[in-house]
């Protein structure tokens, strides 16, 4: 005769089955997790990458001025020339 309490669990078989679900619940979580990290890593537009970018420079900022066709090349020499001079003030617009 085999002592199977019905056809219940024991209280063994509750605590296994309960433990059973979290350690499958969280390696699904975990799964999901580093994916959506590995996704987002490789993408180009990702975002470490906007994290890691840094701030352009003045010069930077006065070349795309320049080659967006927002300011003339005598313009973008006179402003280029101040930035580069040593001591120069920010100039006032």
């Amino acid at each position: 005769m085999m002592f199977w309490y019905g056809h219940d669990m024991s209280g063994w078989g509750w605590f296994g089955a309960s433990l059973g679900m979290i350690v499958f619940w969280a390696l699904i979580i975990t799964v999901l997790v580093l994916l959506f990290r590995g996704l987002g890593r490789s993408m180009p537009g990702g975002s470490r990458d906007v994290a890691s970018r840094t701030t352009p420079s003045a010069e930077e900022l006065l070349a795309e001025r320049f080659a967006r066709g927002e300011i003339d090349e005598d313009e973008y020499q006179r402003r280029l020339r101040v930035l580069r001079s040593s001591g120069a003030a920010p100039v006032k617009h």
